[in-house]
């Protein structure tokens, strides 16, 4: 039986949870059209806020913060131009919207989650 560490689970499930929300909102908004997603999206997008500031504050190590600002970054600056750039290319068929609203709330994640983790290495590297 393998051994699993205990001290990032709040984290993973904050990421883990975080991501399945923001894929049932892009297809939840477009594809199936769900009328409390509209009627609850503000409250929606907090939580993902909320769930991305968890997953900077305790899914990252010292040791991986590089690694996740790398990864954050990329990930930002994709979903961003994805979003733009999908919406054009794939409105014939009817699922850029979906692709779209689903780029945006993951943008919603991981934009606050990438400024903790980047302001915990600024404070770090501070330190005298």
């Amino acid at each position: 039986m393998a051994i699993k560490s205990k001290e990032n689970t709040i984290g993973a499930w904050a990421f883990l949870i975080g991501v399945v929300l923001a894929i049932i909102i892009g297809i939840g908004t477009t594809l199936i059209p769900i009328p409390e997603l509209s009627r609850f999206s503000a409250q929606i997008y907090g939580v993902l806020v909320i769930l991305g500031l968890i997953v900077g504050a305790m899914n990252v190590t010292s040791k991986d913060s590089h690694t996740f600002m790398i990864a954050g970054a990329i990930l930002v600056i994709v979903s961003k131009f994805g979003m733009e750039s999908v919406t054009g290319s794939l409105i014939g068929i009817g699922i850029g919207d979906a692709v779209s609203s689903t780029f945006a709330a993951l943008l919603v994640l991981f934009v606050p989650a990438t400024i903790l983790v980047a302001l915990k290495v600024v404070f770090s590297i501070a330190k005298v």
